[in-house]
């Protein structure tokens, strides 16, 4: 199986066909490899021919199913990358803290909680309450009894990330709402920081913690997670790789939040997962620099 097979989206006309779509997916018993191989059929997304494509012998379901050298490599890097940008960096993010302070009230460090990586076994969450769904051999399922909330709703581990602030300090006091264009809370600087990817700066630390990786999906909101997976088939699965700085999804789609963005962002995140590397990693980080200096996909 290789990932150029991952060319196109659920559908988006009605939420039945795309329920009917994921239990066909369940019954069949290919679990991810058929949500690879047809995830929709429709709006096929752009082809990635710079992506090396790997030839793998069964789908991968989670960082699990990366080598233990892929793992360590991956994990090496990003603690030599995010180390040595804090440390180069450090001049341009203290100008940028300040410039946050002097421009709008409150904290220059905007935090926020997001959802990490899920170690758990979806697929044999799923076998155990309907028999007919079998899952991927020789893989042990990890349970967390203290992560109740995270065990009932399915979803990754949270934790806290941190961004320079580009919004005004009220900017959600009418709930959660998703960033829209020429969004009138964005402050004076706000719109610089987001068009240089200044304001993900801060994030670094995240990598070097560990929760986060340099290349992965981008980590969203417990509130927004709720809902983009009850709108968008196996939403979920991307909840399988750890979250990341740059990505596929933000090289080629950008950061656009209609729904519509979101599918594409699960078909790129899913090829991500199928053909995770560290060559792949280093071309979407190249191509990630290219895309902060021509500002292309923002």
């Amino acid at each position: 199986m290789t990932a150029t097979r991952v060319f196109s989206l659920p559908p988006n006309d009605s939420q039945d066909p795309a329920q009917q779509f994921v239990s066909q997916n369940e019954i069949r018993g290919g679990g991810l490899s058929d949500i690879v191989e047809s995830y929709g059929n429709s709006n096929e997304i752009p082809e990635t021919p710079w992506l090396i494509q790997l030839n793998l012998e069964k789908p991968r379901h989670s960082t699990r199913c990366l080598g233990e050298r892929t793992r360590l490599i991956k994990r090496m890097s990003d603690i030599i990358i995010s180390a040595s940008m804090l440390i180069l960096l450090l001049p341009v993010m203290l100008l940028t803290a300040i410039l946050v302070k002097l421009t709008s009230p409150g904290e220059a460090i905007f935090k926020q909680v997001r959802v990490g990586l899920d170690q758990r076994n979806r697929y044999k969450d799923r076998r155990k309450n309907d028999p007919t769904v079998p899952g991927p051999p020789d893989e042990k399922e990890r349970r967390h009894p203290k992560n109740g909330r995270r065990e009932e709703l399915g979803y990754g581990k949270p934790f806290t990330l941190y961004k320079f602030r580009t919004m005004r300090q009220d900017a959600e006091k009418n709930g959660a709402q998703f960033t829209q264009e020429n969004d009138p809370r964005i402050t004076a600087i706000g719109g610089f920081l987001r068009r240089t990817r200044l304001d993900e700066f801060p994030q670094l630390w995240n990598v070097l913690k560990g929760e986060m990786s340099m290349v992965g999906p981008r980590p969203e909101r417990p509130v927004f997670i709720e809902e983009l997976s009850e709108k968008i088939p196996n939403y979920l699965e991307r909840l399988g790789l750890k979250p990341g700085l740059t990505g596929v999804a933000q090289v080629v789609n950008g950061y656009d939040n209609d729904t519509e963005g979101f599918r594409r962002k699960v078909a790129f995140d899913l090829l991500y997962l199928q053909n995770c590397c560290f060559l792949n990693d280093c071309k979407i980080l190249f191509r990630t620099i290219w895309v902060v200096v021509a500002r292309k996909g923002i």
